[in-house]
This record gives C-alpha cells, sequence and structure tokens, in this order.
C-alpha cells in the first residue's frame, strides 16, 4: 500500500459482530500507518461504566448523561488499541461477556449514539484512520474516501466469535442466540441501524481469509488512490 501522508483518508469499515471488521480495521490501520478508530471499543467502555455505576441499559437520557461525564481515550499500540475509560486501562475488560451483552443494549439509545457520533467525528475529522462500526459509512463518516461493508453467514460468525472469546463453558447455544439478538437490535434499531452505505462495497468474508479480505480491500484501496491523481 502506498498511501501517503498528504492523502490523510478516512476508511470506513461496517459489519455485524463476526464479520471480521474489527481485524481488517487494525491491520489495514497498520499497514496504512493510519489510526484504528474503534467505535466498538468506545461503545463498550461506556457499559462498563454504566454497569459499574449501576445505570440502568435501558434509561438513555441517564447514559447520555453518563457519557458526557466519561474520558474514553483510544491509544495505539503495536498489539492494537489500548482502551482508557477515565484514565483506567478497560483494554481486556470491554471484551468479557458481560460488557458485550451491555454495550448492545447501551448502544440503541439516539441520545447515546448522537453523543457517540459527534466524539468519533471529531476524532476523526483530520483523515488518516481506519473506523470500524456498524454506522460508519452511513451516519459517522457518510463522505468517507473507502466504504467496506464485510458481512459473513450467520453460522461462521457464531463460531468466529466462540473462538475470539474463548469463553470456557459457555454453550455454544447461548453464544449464538446472543449473537442472533444483537443482530437483530443492530439491524432494526430506530437510529442508524445496521445496513450497507448505498455506495460501500459489500465484502463476504464466509469463504476467505484475513488475508484474502486484506487483499481485496488493498484492491480497492489502490484503485481509490489512482482514480483520485
Amino acid at each position: 500500500m502506498d498511501a501517503t501522508s498528504s492523502q490523510k483518508l478516512i476508511i470506513a469499515i461496517d459489519g455485524p459482530a463476526g464479520a471480521g471488521k474489527s481485524t481488517i480495521a487494525s491491520r489495514l490501520a497498520r499497514k496504512l500507518g493510519y489510526i484504528n478508530l474503534e467505535s466498538g471499543a468506545m461503545y463498550r467502555a461506556l457499559a462498563l461504566k454504566a454497569i459499574e455505576w449501576d445505570v440502568s441499559f435501558d434509561d438513555g437520557p441517564a447514559l447520555r448523561k453518563l457519557a458526557e461525564g466519561a474520558r474514553i481515550a483510544l491509544e495505539p499500540t503495536i498489539g492494537g488499541n489500548r482502551v482508557l475509560m477515565d484514565g483506567k486501562d478497560v483494554s481486556s475488560r470491554i471484551r468479557e461477556r458481560d460488557v458485550t451483552e451491555a454495550a448492545s443494549r447501551v448502544s440503541v439509545h439516539p441520545e447515546v449514539r448522537e453523543w457517540m457520533v459527534a466524539r468519533q467525528q471529531d476524532m476523526g475529522k483530520d483523515g488518516g484512520v481506519v473506523m470500524e462500526g456498524r454506522d460508519i459509512g452511513t451516519k459517522v463518516f457518510p463522505h468517507a474516501d473507502l466504504k467496506i461493508f464485510l458481512d459473513a453467514d450467520p453460522v461462521v460468525r457464531e463460531q468466529r466469535r466462540l473462538d475470539q472469546q474463548r469463553v470456557k463453558g459457555a454453550p455454544a447455544e447461548s453464544m449464538a442466540a446472543e449473537l442472533r439478538e444483537r443482530d437483530l437490535r443492530d439491524r432494526t434499531r430506530a437510529t442508524s441501524p445496521l445496513v450497507p452505505a448505498q455506495d460501500a462495497v459489500i465484502i463476504d468474508s464466509t469463504h476467505l481469509s484475513e488475508d484474502q479480505v486484506l487483499g481485496r480491500v488493498d484492491e480497492l484501496l489502490q484503485q481509490k488512490l489512482a482514480d483520485s491523481k
């Protein structure tokens, strides 16, 4: 990849859980020397704070107030982003099952999404970012230079999520049910539902390796750079 520092593109990668967007976004950002903005990590951090402060996941106004007082930061490292909540490293904690479930419920509230979108837009306004999530190409950066919608067969996504979480003793059926419920919430929420942007390139990763997906994204990026010259 030969994106130069002067081009400072904004690359949006959206898709459901288990499609591989976080891994691809992280690897792509490293190759380009870009910042990897994880919208999901930000929602997870807020969800963790809601757990710790005993704020209901169904109370949108209270969650918005909690967000306004939160300090969420992403610090790039060689191994991925270090996630800080109010100065505390919560990188590992936010990947646990209770936070994952809470984040899905917290993120449906319009008040919360409005606050998050504004923060995310501010973080990526200067370009040079790869941002992944569920409404990046449609809501956060509708004018992104390159939009990818990464999807995969639900059964494959369920298995990938099981492998990622490495949950000991957790029934596969339980994990699969949680993922299906999250898919339903993401796709049917009133504010910024999970849908491909009209100008997004859809990549089905069901039968593709990470390297193959990254190669496809690389091709699209190179074409974008060539078209901009």
